[in-house]
């Protein structure tokens, strides 16, 4: 049966390319199609605000000042949050936001909120703030952001009702909500590994210290008593209250530094760690950790107590807050080196340096759009979250497109195509009587895969990265008329479902490690982005999915091969499991209950 598959699947696979306008020409009549049954629609969690900055909405500079946009943009999300939950709901954080253009005076803030994801007791809530001209009427992109909140009920336990995505574009953020939590949930942990196993660069020593400033005169503390008006309708102190005050500490110590007026570019992650009331005394401490070559890290940290006479402070609340000085042509000025303190404030100096690296690996490896992203991104300890982030969600965005074409249905196996700009990507879809849970076990561990992928010669177990990733280095024999074996580093990310409906998840991508370089006995192979989402469909049956991307301008040049595609690029397989592996892929779906699911989990099914 096996065969007959890939006899079917060889045509269907051909038929594929010999009919590709037909397929664009589907494609775009199914977009409008998708366009005009979503005009009517409204996601039911959707808050919107329109503020006209007047001038008392500004700081020095006549612009709309950070403050009192984080606290528009908090009103916004938190009605959002509670128009889903039916509740009362609290900030717990706001995720990095990075502020791509200021707002004047006279010009209109939009800001547009809504839920994508419930889970127990907690939301994520997608913020998109624009900003309007009116009189040129030009409209520009300000920030995105993503905000947690918590419901919060005083006699019952909140348990939320779950988020049913309708467009696409809500099934992508829907889809990857699960792993963003997860990210958040790890991110101090990143941070003292960071430091830990990673040797960070301190140029103090060659520093030019004629410039240098010392960390302790940028130290800024201040006190706010909270009152009535600076509480929400809950009675705790407003979470975008709380911010603004921080922004403004922060904005104080950063000009202490360059003596001229900063423009705040991002935000690291605020983290609400407890509540604060109306009569609570809020003691804000901003200091500059680190200055670069053209920004500033300022780290600001929140204590509250209740009266004068306590001597324990909570602490609610952290942030860190990347500045620039911008010149008269708006780019950024050469900024006075910061000489921190012994102890903690060169703690401080060596953790700003550590966060700095993570924001670039996380620009490098996340921010970047798909074309800009390289097939084999380098490995290292410092990235391991981001990497792991970025092959899960790009395999789960991908899935989520409601534009696949079908191009082919044999013996009940679906191939389905999706051309998007520079990358022709499929998905093979069938159902196998297996359990959900053990087809997972078997298809996330590589070392498995030569015992009954006939295309995998050898798979070694390189790094045991944590309990769901792992880094293998795979060999295959000869295909496509080549004399020289292929072989891949790959990355190999697996998530059991965080809800009911969601699939279990193997997400492959390749990396490059110093340990595994090439040699010449193989063909490097890469591939952007591959892998398996699987669904319980019942007892015993399982939906399976093979996914993967290819190069549109690979394919055209190298055409059909075998079962599937032959791609160079420099002399280079540009997609993992080109030639006959696609065709593998789809004899493990067929082979998982008869070749490895009998022998090893009892089963005596006949496919």
């Amino acid at each position: 049966m096996i065969q007959n598959v890939g006899n079917h699947l060889r045509r269907g696979l051909a038929s594929v390319f010999s009919s590709r306008t037909s397929r664009k020409s589907a494609l775009r009549a199914g977009n409008d199609s998708a366009m005009a049954d979503s005009e009517g629609y409204r996601n039911p969690t959707e808050v919107q605000m329109s503020q006209l900055v007047l001038p008392c909405h500004t700081n020095q500079r006549g612009e709309l000042s950070v403050g009192q946009l984080l606290k528009w943009i908090d009103t916004t999300a938190c009605l959002s949050a509670e128009r889903h939950a039916g509740c009362p709901c609290v900030t717990a954080s706001m995720d990095d936001v990075y502020f791509e253009h200021t707002i004047s005076v006279g010009q209109v803030v939009n800001i547009k909120a809504k839920v994508n994801r419930a889970f127990n007791s907690s939301m994520e809530v997608g913020i998109q703030v624009t900003s309007e001209d009116l009189c040129s009427e030009k409209q520009w992109n300000v920030c995105k952001a993503l905000a947690t909140f918590v419901a919060r009920r005083e006699i019952t336990k909140v348990k939320l009702k779950q988020i049913t995505p309708r467009t696409e574009e809500e099934k992508m953020e829907h889809s990857v909500a699960a792993e963003r939590r997860r990210m958040r949930l790890v991110y101090a942990d990143t941070i003292k590994d960071l430091l830990a196993n990673c040797a960070i660069q301190d140029d103090l020593e060659s520093r030019d210290c004629s410039r240098m400033v010392p960390a302790e005169k940028t130290r800024v503390e201040s006190v706010e008593l909270v009152l009535p008006p600076h509480a929400n309708h809950q009675g705790n102190t407003f979470g975008g209250q709380i911010m603004a005050w921080m922004e403004n500490v922060a904005t104080i110590a950063a000009s202490r530094l360059c003596r001229a007026h900063p423009t705040l570019k991002a935000i690291e992650m605020f983290h609400f760690r407890g509540p604060s009331q109306v009569g609570d005394r809020l003691v804000l401490k901003a200091i500059v950790n680190n200055a670069f070559k053209h920004s500033m890290e300022v780290g600001v940290c929140v204590e509250a107590y209740r009266q004068e006479a306590e001597t324990h402070r909570r602490h609610i609340n952290s942030a860190f807050m990347t500045f620039v000085v911008l010149d008269a042509d708006d780019q950024p000025q050469l900024l006075p080196w910061i000489r921190p303190q012994p102890g903690d404030g060169e703690r401080r100096y060596r953790e700003a340096s550590a966060r700095k690296k993570i924001r670039l690996d996380r620009k490098y490896i996340v921010s970047c759009k798909q074309t800009e992203v390289p097939l084999s991104v380098p490995w290292d300890p410092s990235n391991q979250v981001y990497l792991s982030y970025n092959n899960v969600s790009s395999l789960k965005m991908l899935v989520a497109k409601d534009n696949w074409v079908l191009s082919s249905e044999i013996s009940q196996v679906r191939l389905y195509t999706l051309e998007d700009d520079k990358f022709l990507s499929f998905h093979m879809e069938m159902v196998v009587h297996v359990d959900a849970a053990q087809a997972f076990l078997l298809l996330s561990d590589l070392r498995q895969r030569p015992q009954w992928d006939k295309h995998y010669r050898s798979v070694e177990l390189v790094q045991q990265v944590d309990e769901d990733d792992a880094i293998y280095h795979v060999t295959s024999p000869a295909l496509g008329g080549h004399t020289k074996p292929q072989d891949f580093v790959i990355l190999a990310s697996r998530r059991k479902p965080c809800d009911n409906g969601d699939p279990y998840v193997i997400a492959l991508r390749s990396v490059t490690l110093p340990t595994h370089r090439e040699t010449p006995e193989y063909r490097r192979g890469e591939t952007l982005c591959s892998g398996f989402c699987l669904w319980r469909e019942g007892d015993q049956l399982t939906k399976c999915r093979w996914v993967r991307v290819s190069l549109t301008e690979l394919v055209s040049a190298s055409g059909v091969h075998s079962w599937g595609l032959k791609s160079r690029s420099k002399g280079r397989q540009s997609d993992g499991w080109n030639g006959k592996l696609a065709g593998g892929h789809l004899s493990t779906l067929k082979a998982i209950p008869v070749a490895k699911i009998n022998s090893r989990f009892g089963y005596h099914q006949d496919t």
